[in-house]
């Protein structure tokens, strides 16, 4: 029987940044889901702040060299990759001089949330899609870890619709307490109608603040999870409320078997949108 194949994305993963509710998740995740029998890709943003050297990140000339339009803007995508080899993994870094080169990751010496954000969102989950096309290796669920991979159900469902390479992609966003307290660019729903999406899509992102995306991400999601202990009231009531497949929050121990099972169920139900 063939392997079934999942694509894990994350904005972080340890230990090419500090440990966290997610990067400690998702690294550990990752190595469980493949140890257990599956197939997994593992993508995560190129920032500033890793080092390459440490960590002997590499380019991968013949995935590098594509161009993304984000708002009428050309941005050069590149493609590295380096090796947890403690996992046998190979984590793949999406990059880009103008949205990752900066030294930080999601906000500024002052704590502020950078104002590109949403284009980094952007770029980052595009990026994903093209190179995973490059590979050609067509997964069967996307497991998408913080807010910044939470546009990842929007562009399997709507843009790449009728792209073959992801006619049978489900996505699985997995919601922890991570978030930012000022909205995205006023124009993000603009930047998504030149990205191609209809106006009836974009009109739910005209007040793009975290709470907001999240309601219109569940929308688009095959499944939901939890991957915070304890979950805001707000994006629990979104839990709670969607229609999709779910898995609320496992503790570590249970983890790796949860998610299998749970990604299984996903993958083999039927799509509701």
């Amino acid at each position: 029987m063939e392997k079934k194949k999942v694509l894990f994305i994350s904005q972080e993963i340890a230990p090419f940044l500090p440990k966290s509710d997610i990067s400690t998740t998702v690294r550990n995740l990752a190595q469980g889901i493949q140890e257990g029998g599956k197939e997994i890709r593992v993508f995560m943003p190129r920032f500033g702040v890793i080092n390459e050297r440490r960590h002997q990140l590499h380019e991968v000339i013949r995935l590098s060299g594509m161009n993304l339009i984000v708002d009428d803007v050309d941005h050069p995508l590149i493609i590295k990759v380096a090796s947890i080899s403690a996992a046998r993994m190979q984590v793949y870094f999406i990059d880009n001089d103008e949205y990752f080169r900066r030294k930080s990751t999601l906000t500024d010496e002052n704590g502020e949330h950078h104002a590109d954000n949403d284009e980094r969102s952007m770029f980052f989950c595009r990026g994903v899609l093209e190179t995973v096309k490059k590979l050609g290796w067509q997964p069967d669920v996307i497991h998408c870890n913080g807010w910044m991979t939470a546009l990842m159900p929007l562009y399997i469902k709507k843009l790449y619709k009728n792209d073959p390479h992801f006619a049978n992609t489900k996505v699985v966003y997995n919601m922890y307490n991570d978030g930012f307290n000022n909205n995205w660019d006023a124009r993000f729903s603009e930047k998504l109608k030149f990205d191609g999406f209809s106006e009836d899509v974009t009109g739910e992102f005209a007040e793009p603040s975290l709470v907001n995306i999240t309601k219109a991400i569940a929308k688009y999601s095959d499944g939901l999870s939890v991957g915070s202990e304890d979950l805001n009231p707000e994006l629990r009531a979104i839990f709670d409320a969607a229609e999709c497949e779910k898995l609320d929050y496992v503790a570590e121990e249970h983890l790796n078997k949860e998610v299998s099972e749970f990604l299984d169920k996903v993958i083999e139900a039927e799509v509701l949108i």
